[in-house]
């Protein structure tokens, strides 16, 4: 086989004033799936190539953390077959004549390209390009309404972390973009070798592309709803109960139907699925930091039983407890991160 059509060249396209984790979060995956590659398929010569290059002239790319990334140089420069273009942020700070030469350039490659994707604000480079007309995607949640409303052709889908359609591919943001490297990785690669990445990077395994934008933990401390942050803290209290929307609601003062309108208002997902999505990251934490069985961390999580926790991982995450917990547990004690 030629070892040069095995090479699977893998492009950023970035533009002036990213956000920098937007691009070297999933460039970080992909590196580490290279040095894997090595022992791994050294033999079959299938390899991963990265290049990131710029939107605009010029080889140094500013980002919003006042750190530069030194690009390849223009992506007018590139004389290589690309496989999976990557496009990290808004195309907001380049020269009018400039960007709609980019987007020219970017819509004839479409055709040719195995894999084109976006991170966080990049989503409206590709709709820019129309390359989303009729199609679900997704951006940053904070960037979503504006996608929805400038390009009304795109089915923006809110708060998922990452969509497949068809050959397009867009990821919420900032770290999202690494689940969205996983996946490819996993699709070249398959799921043993991504979750490999995963491990080392101690990333979650593979967070579904259907999961939520949010660390529900973290959400409930940043509500801006006085009411609905009481609830929540409310709700991290009492998980091993069975909790119904009346009683939600009667910590609300308000009645059960107007509380199930404002929840869902302010934090975007049902009570049910925020309480069940609770759970499982509450069960995720005692699988890693201790040594209960699957029946006793069911039950402090409120999920009941062990075969419930089980169908509620494959669901979250598309691995079994046992899997996370040896995953895990593994990432921690290798790093020798359980010393004091």
């Amino acid at each position: 086989m030629d070892k040069q059509s095995t090479i699977k060249h893998i492009v950023f396209l970035v533009p002036p004033n990213i956000t920098l984790l937007t691009t070297v979060g999933p460039l970080e995956v992909f590196t580490r799936a290279i040095e894997q590659l090595g022992p791994v398929r050294g033999n079959e010569g299938f390899i991963y190539q990265t290049h990131v290059v710029s939107m605009d002239k010029g080889k140094q790319i500013n980002t919003s953390s006042g750190l530069a990334v030194l690009s390849e140089g223009s992506y007018t420069e590139i004389d290589y077959p690309i496989d999976t273009i990557l496009v990290t942020g808004l195309a907001r700070h380049i020269d009018p004549d400039r960007k709609r030469e980019m987007l020219e350039w970017l819509r004839s490659q479409s055709g040719s390209i195995r894999r084109i994707c976006s991170v966080c604000s990049g989503a409206f480079v590709l709709a820019e390009a129309g390359l989303l007309d009729g199609r679900k995607a997704t951006a940053h949640w904070s960037k979503n309404e504006e996608l929805a409303q400038a390009f009304p052709a795109v089915d923006v889908q809110i708060a998922r972390i990452f969509i497949k359609d068809g050959n397009i591919y867009t990821a919420a943001g900032i770290t999202s973009g690494m689940d969205l490297a996983l996946a490819l990785i996993e699709e070249d690669l398959g799921q043993s070798f991504a979750l490999n990445v995963a491990r080392w990077l101690v990333l979650y395994l593979k967070r579904p592309g259907n999961q939520s934008q949010f660390n529900t933990y973290l959400d409930c401390k940043k509500i801006g709803h006085p009411t609905m942050r009481k609830v929540c803290e409310w709700i991290l209290d009492h998980l091993r109960e069975d909790i119904t929307v009346e009683d939600l609601a009667e910590q609300a003062a308000m009645s059960p139907r107007n509380f199930a309108r404002v929840f869902v208002r302010v934090l975007r997902i049902t009570p049910a699925k925020f309480i069940n999505k609770l759970r499982v990251e509450n069960a995720g934490r005692h699988l890693i930091e201790t040594q209960l069985s699957l029946d006793e961390i069911a039950y402090h999580c409120g999920l009941k039983t062990s075969e419930n926790l089980r169908r509620q991982f494959l669901n979250f995450f598309e691995v079994t407890p046992a899997q996370y917990r040896k995953t895990f547990q593994s990432s921690l004690y290798d790093a020798g991160l359980n010393e004091v």
